[in-house]
């Protein structure tokens, strides 16, 4: 009993920047379904800090008994640090979906601003705002919104890379937050929920050709590699 109630205690004290941070580790590992571990020069490309701020960072979250540092492995979330997470992410996610939704932002526009109005964001704030959203189970990239008891669902789907050709397809998720790319791709017609079907693989991680309804569009490999895709039919 008390130590649950110190881990409640704990997780109430949370600043923005931890919980910024706890969503940002579940984002990496969610990439990558077969390595639980981040590494921390991962976490610290992506948020765009310096190692020894990660470090810090991370010996703070691990004394709060939410993530678990293994050397030469990396860190993964421990069962409270994902609840955490999860709550963050539901955040930024509603956020997203009400700035294109309801204010007619770009996908391209909403990552940076979801980061930083979530961090202030009371939940009653969040709960108004999925509402006047049309309470979406997904932000506009594709990803699923956890619920208010922090359930995500499991998304089958895979690399469009992994995809076999000639076979019908639907895009689920785009991966990237890069804001030239999401607009790039925008322009290509390649957002989620669209059917699309591969016409060809180049060898050698070259080029991919993608059939759109009647129209072809080709995308590098690297590109690709940041779409998800599910089997139809």
């Amino acid at each position: 009993m008390v130590d649950n109630a110190r881990k409640r205690a704990a997780t109430d004290d949370l600043s923005p920047t931890m919980r910024e941070y706890l969503a940002e580790i579940y984002r990496l590992s969610d990439f990558n379904a077969l390595q639980p571990y981040v590494s921390t020069s991962a976490l610290a490309d992506l948020m765009d800090v310096s190692a020894p701020a990660v470090n810090r960072m991370v010996g703070k979250l691990r004394d709060l008994g939410l993530l678990a540092h293994e050397p030469y492995q990396g860190i993964r979330l421990v069962d409270e640090g994902e609840r955490e997470a999860l709550k963050q992410l539901r955040r930024q996610r509603i956020v997203e979906s009400f700035l294109v939704t309801v204010m007619g932002f770009g996908w391209h526009e909403v990552h940076g601003e979801s980061t930083k109005m979530s961090r202030a964001l009371s939940d009653a704030m969040a709960e108004r705002m999925a509402e006047m959203a049309g309470n979406p189970t997904r932000c506009p990239h594709g990803e699923p919104i956890p619920t208010v008891d922090g359930d995500i669902p499991d998304i089958r789907d895979l690399l469009l890379t992994e995809a076999p050709e000639h076979h019908l397809l639907e895009l689920t998720r785009v991966r990237t937050r890069e804001p030239d790319r999401l607009e790039y791709l925008g322009a290509l017609g390649l957002v989620p929920g669209k059917q699309l079907e591969i016409y060809h693989f180049a060898p050698f991680n070259g080029p991919v050709q993608i059939k759109l309804g009647s129209e072809y569009r080709i995308i590098g490999h690297n590109l690709a590699e940041m779409l998800r895709v599910r089997l139809l039919g």
